[in-house]
């Protein structure tokens, strides 16, 4: 018995020892796992701020697009077809003016007084016609005579007419109405034929010329509604309708002209001017759209970054999302809007700006006080 009970205490003590040890040994590695866990979490990529949007579905009208130009009408530069002395321009710059309109006289007084003697040599030719004639019918003179007097008469009032369309042409009228442009001509100046005096522009309607794909031609239609737009007035549009479809494709670039009437009656819209114009063409269709910021493009395709719920927790103990970047197929684009055709759902929130900062995995701190612009039909702003 009394050799039994040292045996029994030292076999107590050691496995108290051996205890110990596996304690130790258990909360060293304990500690060192939170070391590890401390000094990764450290180490972690810092989060980034960015701005998000859900993708969601809309409903889009198929448009035709195309910049075209701003066409009068009916435009010419008024000239004058006879030289002489400007004696009068009884017109102001910009001013809307009447078909027949006087626009500018030009000294005529030598060409009158030429007129009206020919006008008298003419009223002695007739007389001294009807004075042979009643000779003639009495058969005191030869017939003649009576031809010789006829044509005489003839020659003189041609002379005349033509003096007096000369002296008509020294007044220059408008051929249509329009407006008048700004004239440099001044009374007293001397102007040669073809010397131009002022530009006439008939803008009300006004016409857009344009050109389209052939592809597109079988959309197109005599009357199919346009709606044009110009920088000029950022927040209007302006209403009309294709008034004409070129008959023959461009060969070199397949393209096709087309020709559109646009209401002007406020005569905002001037010639020269560039526009975009936009056709409706087609049925509606639904769109699952983002803003376009939100798609990066490299080598290997188009892709955007969204918004997965992460593990990692912010200073306020909340736990921040993480960024995972999905490949995406791009549709139609409307304004600051793309169509996503597949890759994501309705519903998914997708990274709309601050995705070069990112990777599969970073933290993101998501902040939409400022965001991008995302409007199917942005206008400019001013600045």
């Amino acid at each position: 018995m009394t050799t039994k009970r040292p045996m029994t205490k030292r076999m107590i003590i050691m496995l108290i020892c051996v205890g110990v040890l596996l304690a130790a040994l258990v909360g060293f590695n304990l500690f060192k796992a939170h070391m590890i866990r401390k000094f990764m979490a450290s180490n972690a990529a810092p989060a980034a701020t960015v701005t998000s949007a859900v993708a969601r579905y809309q409903s889009w009208q198929p448009q035709l697009s195309a910049v075209g130009s701003l066409r009068a009408v009916r435009g010419v530069d008024v000239t004058t077809e006879v030289p002489g002395l400007v004696r009068e321009i009884p017109f102001s710059s910009g001013q809307e003016v009447k078909a027949g309109q006087v626009l500018l006289r030009l000294n005529d007084d030598s060409d009158r007084a030429l007129l009206a003697s020919l006008q008298a040599a003419a009223e002695l030719a007739q007389t001294v016609y009807k004075r042979d004639k009643a000779q003639y019918d009495i058969q005191a003179i030869a017939r003649a005579q009576l031809d010789a007097d006829a044509a005489d008469l003839k020659s003189k009032r041609a002379q005349v007419d033509q003096q007096a369309a000369l002296v008509e042409k020294k007044t220059i009228r408008a051929p249509f109405a329009g407006r008048v442009g700004i004239t440099t001509v001044n009374p007293g100046q001397y102007i040669n034929p073809g010397d131009a005096i002022v530009t006439l522009q008939a803008i009300d309607p006004i016409y857009a010329d344009f050109y389209l794909p052939q592809q597109q031609l079988g959309q197109l239609q005599v009357g199919q509604t346009v709606v044009v737009d110009t920088n000029a007035y950022s927040s209007r549009t302006f209403d009309g309708k294709i008034r004409s479809i070129n008959p023959r494709v461009d060969n070199t670039t397949r393209n096709v002209q087309i020709e559109a009437s646009v209401d002007n009656r406020e005569r905002k819209l001037l010639p020269g001017m560039y526009a975009n114009v936009k056709i409706d063409a087609g049925n509606e269709e639904r769109y699952l759209t983002l803003p376009q910021t939100a798609i990066t493009y490299n080598p290997y395709g188009a892709t955007v970054f969204v918004v997965k719920p992460g593990e990692h927790k912010d200073a306020h103990g909340k736990v921040m999302p993480i960024a995972q970047q999905v490949f995406i197929t791009p549709g139609p684009t409307r304004g600051d809007q793309v169509a996503i055709l597949k890759g994501i759902g309705e519903g998914t929130q997708v990274v709309t700006s601050g995705q070069l900062k990112l990777k599969n995995g970073t933290p993101l701190v998501i902040d939409n006080r400022v965001l991008p612009a995302d409007s199917p039909n942005p206008t400019p702003q001013e600045q």
